[in-house]
């Protein structure tokens, strides 16, 4: 269970990790001699950075944030250069652990997608298009979309989780073909939803069984990295049309908070265009018994 304890030690070993990674030289300070025993920032130096005494610095860090304003947190978040989306997270764990009402642990009610964001999705014929939530369950998918997944989508545990393919399923280092950034990926943003919402049962379930099973996914938990990750691409290898390199798009739904719309697309006249049309006639194939439609 995620308690007040636990996210104060969320608190001190996300600052501890933002700290250790930003060199003095980056900070903007001089350095005397070769007498540093860390190769990060000292407290001291970011307590002087964020304009706040050193015993204070120390204090938040050790996840003792009662009553720390907005005004010591930016200078924090200053100091160590944090993204947005790690400024962010920082405001949610400090939110949570200030809060005087005991949270317990929550089961999430079950999630559907509108038919309206289905109808949308289905429209798009040469788009694979995905419902993801925050825990990165898979929660419905266009026909294109449930195509180009199917070595995720034949999970048999519903719904299909993007890290448990990641983490758990051995073909998953052949599908994606750059592993161990979509690995980072996943891990950073299932830390940013656990900022947000640490008593959500489904997530702690799934970050429990992904730390038990994968050491892969413990080391990547554990340097609590965070980013959001909304635009990019993917290089994907899949077992009927090879290797393609899809830009993707990844959209908050606002009347359905947690879910997110996931499109790809490719270059027109590229290999991976002409494979998305490949993948598309054979997605659209009528299934085994089921008669073609007549024109």
């Amino acid at each position: 269970m995620a308690d007040k304890q636990q996210i104060r030690a969320d608190i001190r070993e996300f600052l501890t990790t933002r700290r250790a990674r930003i060199t003095p030289e980056q900070a903007g300070l001089r350095v005397y001699g070769n007498s540093r025993r860390v190769a990060g920032l000292r407290r001291e130096e970011v307590a002087t950075l964020a304009g706040i005494s050193a015993e204070y610095y120390t204090r938040l860090e050790r996840g003792n944030v009662a009553g720390a304003s907005d005004s010591v947190l930016d200078g924090i978040t200053q100091a160590l250069q944090l993204s947005d989306d790690e400024r962010t997270h920082l405001y949610d764990l400090v939110r949570l652990a200030s809060s005087s009402r005991p949270a317990a642990r929550r089961r999430p009610a079950q999630v559907r997608v509108r038919p309206a964001v289905q109808r949308i999705m289905d429209s798009m014929v040469l788009t694979p298009a995905f419902v993801v939530d925050s825990r990165l369950d898979i929660l419905a998918a266009n026909e294109l979309g449930r195509a180009l997944y199917a070595p995720i989508l034949a999970d048999t545990v519903e719904p299909p989780n993007h890290a448990r393919f990641l983490f758990l399923d051995r073909g998953a280092g052949d599908f994606w073909r750059d592993w161990n950034q979509a690995a980072d990926d996943a891990v950073a943003l299932l830390r940013g939803s656990a900022g947000r919402d640490p008593y959500d049962e489904h997530l702690s379930n799934l970050i429990g069984q992904l730390s038990t099973r994968s050491d892969d996914f413990r080391v990547r938990w554990a340097s609590h990295d965070v980013r959001a990750h909304l635009t990019g691409a993917k290089r994907i290898h899949h077992p009927e049309v090879g290797d393609l390199e899809l830009p993707f798009e990844s959209m908050p739904l606002p009347s359905d908070p947690g879910q997110n719309l996931v499109v790809y697309s490719a270059e027109p006249g590229s290999a991976s265009y002409a494979s998305l049309q490949i993948l598309a006639s054979w997605a659209a194939r009528p299934h085994e018994g089921q008669p073609a439609t007549e024109a």
